[in-house]
């Protein structure tokens, strides 16, 4: 009768840990999931801001050396991500280009000036940040004017915000749910064995020591949950990066380390810290309170 008994709250102890490293798995993985959308939309958001360029319009008396003299210390500045040097010949055939007709033909001179695109760092994408650098280029003695898109910095920074707000409101959401949710599978695991925790207690073990085991415990269960939310992470990836390749996931290994150390490190702090807690609750009740 006694063996058929401990086979049988064997078989419910491992129930109860396969049932935790369950919902271990499946809430970082939905965790996972959220923070490479987040991560994601940011590294979007940057690539979008990085194709916006600040045209500034060269004075006629600057010559070719000294319009490469200031390519060069544009290139030079913490602000700059590429410079692209457009003269007025090929703006006036480009411009041609697009018009359909040649307009030189009636106008008898070139009106167009040289000019230099500044594709600007992500961070410095900003309505605030590009006036002060307008600002500034205007001030310059090669330039005659200075030319970008202010409504639609201020449309593309307001959405980035607006955006990125409703995605962290959402991450925290989802996080706290998943702390709660796996506080409560661990807290399930261990009320199965209150009765243990308590004779360990009563024949003189200390707190700490009694906490320990199922500390460790609770932690190796939690990084075989992490270790099975990766995989379903790493597959989600893999055809995200196959059937959305613009996205360059698979090549996007700082993206990819964040998530990975996010899962992983979300496992060890939310298992042990439930853990301790579930455990000190046990170890604080009366022998009497351990049937409710």
């Amino acid at each position: 009768m006694s063996l058929k008994f401990d086979s049988y709250q064997k078989r419910r102890l491992q129930s109860s840990y396969i049932s935790v490293v369950i919902s271990i798995a499946l809430v970082l993985f939905m965790v996972g999931v959220l923070g490479l959308v987040l991560l994601k939309s940011t590294s979007v958001a940057n690539r979008v801001k990085e194709k916006v360029a600040m045209t500034l319009f060269i004075k006629e008396k600057v010559t070719q050396k000294q319009i490469k003299t200031f390519r060069e210390s544009l290139l030079k500045e913490a602000f700059t991500k590429k410079v692209i040097y457009t003269s007025k010949a090929q703006a006036a055939k480009k411009y041609s280009k697009e018009i359909g007709e040649d307009f030189l033909k009636f106008l008898g001179e070139n009106p167009l000036k040289n000019g230099v695109d500044i594709y600007l760092k992500a961070d410095f994408v900003t309505p605030e940040k590009m006036e002060e650098l307008e600002k500034r280029f205007q001030k310059n003695a090669f330039v005659a004017d200075v030319s970008y898109d202010k409504p639609l910095i201020n449309l593309l920074t307001k959405n980035i915000k607006r955006i990125s707000f409703w995605l962290l409101v959402l991450s925290s959401f989802f996080g706290l749910v998943a702390m709660i949710l796996i506080n409560s599978s661990i807290r399930l695991s261990i009320y199965a064995k209150r009765f243990n925790i308590k004779t360990m207690q009563m024949v003189g073990a200390t707190k700490g020591f009694i906490r320990k085991p199922f500390i460790w415990r609770s932690i190796k269960l939690g990084m075989i949950g992490a270790f099975l939310a990766l995989i379903g992470l790493a597959v989600i990836v893999y055809y995200l990066d196959k059937y959305i390749p613009s996205l360059n996931f698979l090549e996007d290994y700082i993206t990819l380390g964040y998530i990975a150390g996010g899962v992983i490190l979300s496992a060890f702090v939310i298992t042990m810290l439930s853990t301790f807690f579930a455990t000190q609750r046990f170890l604080n009740l009366q022998t009497d309170e351990l049937y409710y």
